[in-house]
């Protein structure tokens, strides 16, 4: 274990330290830090989304100190411990890439590798359902995380669903589908249930999801660019107003519209 990780794991173990720790991080548990889990994967993604790459090293060590952090309490209550995390996903590795080493074993590599990226993924996905095999028996969608944000859960339950053939071969079904839905969901709001409503909307945005799987385009993704891109448009039609010493209550919706595509046509 090298020393850095050595310094940061005994930091963990004095900030939950009975007597002298810290007195926030000795009352969190495994639930109340997930939420920042995913907080600082989110923050890791919109560094490299940003090309900010002092950034990402911050970003990286935050998300580091998060599985430190469960493997500290885990250590606490006798489950498991940071070696056995790094150890376990040593072991999958290995197993995982028997083209790269053969033995199974770290310091043995095999010979030169001529499987393709595909082969490659299939034999990755053949060692993952042998893996699943020695488990006690799932449903198909089961091991999906229903914690995972909805727009990833959507993609990988329909990924799921796709290996047993339940899936459009081309494109034009999935804007059919997308279409029906919108119809669908255009009859909920006249009919004003907003139960249904609500409904029909989760059915519009599960089909775009679909469409977004099918042209491999990641929807979380994709909709973090848009909204990085609302995000500098609006700022500019704020500073537009303030030149102006005007303010967005000032503005009818067809002038903030122009400043819209003003910033559209300065390529914001």
């Amino acid at each position: 274990m090298s020393e850095a990780i050595q310094r940061l794991q005994y930091l963990m173990t004095c900030l939950r330290d009975k007597d002298f720790g810290c007195a926030w991080d000795k009352k969190q548990t495994y639930q109340t830090i997930a939420p920042y889990t995913l907080e600082e994967a989110y923050e890791v993604i919109d560094a490299i989304e940003r090309a900010d790459f002092d950034d990402l090293k911050d970003e990286l060590g935050d998300l580091l100190f998060q599985v430190i952090f469960y493997s500290q309490i885990a250590r606490e209550d006798d489950k498991f411990d940071f070696d056995d995390v790094v150890n376990g996903i040593v072991a999958k590795m290995l197993r995982r890439h028997p083209h790269i080493f053969p033995q199974g074993e770290l310091d043995r590599f095999g010979e030169p590798s001529n499987l393709s990226e595909s082969d490659i993924s299939a034999q990755w996905q053949a060692i993952k359902e042998q893996e699943k095999a020695s488990k006690p028996k799932q449903g198909v969608l089961d091991d999906v995380p229903s914690a995972m944000p909805s727009m990833m859960q959507a993609v990988k339950l329909q990924q799921k669903a796709a290996k047993f053939g339940f899936d459009w071969q081309d494109i034009s079904p999935v804007f059919a589908k997308i279409r029906e839905e919108l119809d669908e969901l255009e009859e909920a709001i006249q009919l004003g249930e907003q139960g249904h409503i609500a409904e029909e909307m989760g059915d519009v945005l599960f089909a775009m999801t679909n469409l977004a799987r099918h042209l491999k385009v990641s929807p979380d993704i994709a909709l973090n660019k848009t909204n990085t891109k609302f995000r500098r448009r609006f700022a500019r039609i704020e500073t537009l107003l303030v030149a102006q010493n005007r303010k967005l209550t000032d503005c009818s919706l067809a002038e903030l519209d122009r400043y819209w595509e003003q910033a559209k046509s300065e390529g914001l």
